[in-house]
């Protein structure tokens, strides 16, 4: 198909949509959290993937479909160019046939993978020439591997590979043949991309030189990866925190450490449940985050926190390290009490102290031991306790 008069004029005044296909599952990557919701440096997938469409100065609209369950999610993150998130369908054409529903005045059509959070707009503007003078094309790589074709475990013959490339996306459309294509290629015909769609009706597609940056994830190594290339000189990084606290025993108070009631005749005096262990903890991830002290976080002399149970702290400041992009690798922690004896409460502290950072157990140790009599804390005036927590970063 050559560049028609028409085709010509329409690219001069037709608006560009983008259709961005992000209702897929990620079952592969068996996480609790939605693919595009993942952490990519310092955003969600969905976000960075975005992003480029937000710079490029040739996107007009874009309509995001996502799985049913994560439209209040992404609907509260977008903004710009995206003027609808709609619920994807059964399949990708499914989902892609949605969001062309919701761009109903577009002349050109984008189409993406909300799994490809490198794309640039570089990329996106190259396959929209490119589709601008022929009506459809694809970024496309060419295969290097060697191609085997197999039956069991037996190679039946090597593929030629040099008529052989791997299609990436974005890919671009004349609005009026996509939509054509969606509407006469039957829904039981099996289709893997939008190109495809457009072949089965006879019409050619222009391919495109891709770029291997612009992968998708897909697996759990895809995601590594991708958390690898995403960074900015600090993605890989981890840090150190110490943290200490320190709080008398008085009578009348419940003893709570790491986040278990241990039976005593005193307990902590504090604002809140005065958990010196949990307190050291919050200290030693807000340093290796270089945030403020627990103090900042949660003031002494505010209402709000009389009596708080310090675990919830805890996760709250958990929270606030994983939407930052960092990790909880490990904590270490040291408990100084001459009674009561805390051995028998030490798993159980480690479970609780796990569970409110949402890593296994056997990432947090924690020792208990007294001061020889020395001090205040020898003497039995109080409970004092220091711990180590090391982050790193993850987006």
């Amino acid at each position: 198909m050559t560049r028609t008069a028409g085709d010509a004029a329409l690219s001069r005044v037709a608006s560009v949509g983008a259709v961005v296909a992000a209702a897929g599952r990620g079952t592969r990557l068996s996480g609790p959290v939605p693919k595009l919701l993942l952490p990519l440096g310092g955003r969600t997938v969905l976000e960075r993937t975005l992003a480029a469409f937000e710079a490029s100065p040739r996107i007009d609209e874009v309509a995001v479909a996502v799985d049913i369950e994560c439209l209040d999610a992404v609907r509260a993150r977008v903004s710009g160019k995206v003027v609808a998130v709609v619920p994807g369908g059964s399949d990708r054409r499914a989902s892609v046939a949605a969001g062309l529903r919701a761009l109903p005045g577009a002349g050109w059509i984008i189409v993406h993978d909300g799994a490809r959070p490198f794309v640039t707009p570089r990329l996106i503007e190259r396959v929209l020439d490119a589709a601008m003078g022929s009506g459809a094309a694809t970024l496309a790589l060419p295969v290097t591997d060697t191609l085997k074709e197999v039956e069991g475990d037996r190679v039946q013959r090597t593929v030629d590979r040099r008529r052989l490339c791997a299609v990436q996306t974005p890919q671009a459309f004349r609005a009026a043949l996509l939509r054509e294509a969606h509407e006469r290629v039957p829904a039981d015909v099996p289709v893997t991309d939008d190109a495809e769609l457009v072949e089965q009706i006879g019409m050619p597609v222009t391919v495109v030189p891709g770029e291997p940056a612009n992968m998708k994830i897909t697996t759990p190594a895809d995601y590594e990866l991708a958390q690898r290339c995403a960074g900015d000189g600090t993605s890989a990084a981890v840090r150190v925190g110490l943290g200490y606290d320190v709080h008398r025993l008085v009578p009348d108070r419940p003893l709570v450490l790491g986040g278990v009631r241990i039976p005593h005749p005193r307990g902590l005096a504090g604002h809140s449940d005065a958990d010196a262990l949990v307190h050291a903890v919050i200290d030693a991830l807000l340093g290796a985050a270089a945030q403020p002290d627990i103090g900042r976080f949660f003031p002494p002399d505010d209402p709000a926190y009389r009596g708080a149970d310090s675990i919830g702290l805890l996760e709250t400041v958990g929270s606030r390290l994983r939407a930052a992009g960092w990790t909880v690798v490990n904590v270490d922690a040291v408990v100084q009490a001459e009674t009561p004896r805390l051995a028998p409460y030490v798993d159980a502290m480690r479970q609780r102290i796990a569970a409110a950072l949402e890593i296994p157990a056997a990432c947090i140790g924690i020792k208990a031991t007294t001061a020889e009599g020395l001090g205040s804390v020898g003497r039995g005036h109080g409970i004092a306790a220091q711990a180590v927590a090391l982050i790193r970063r993850t987006g």
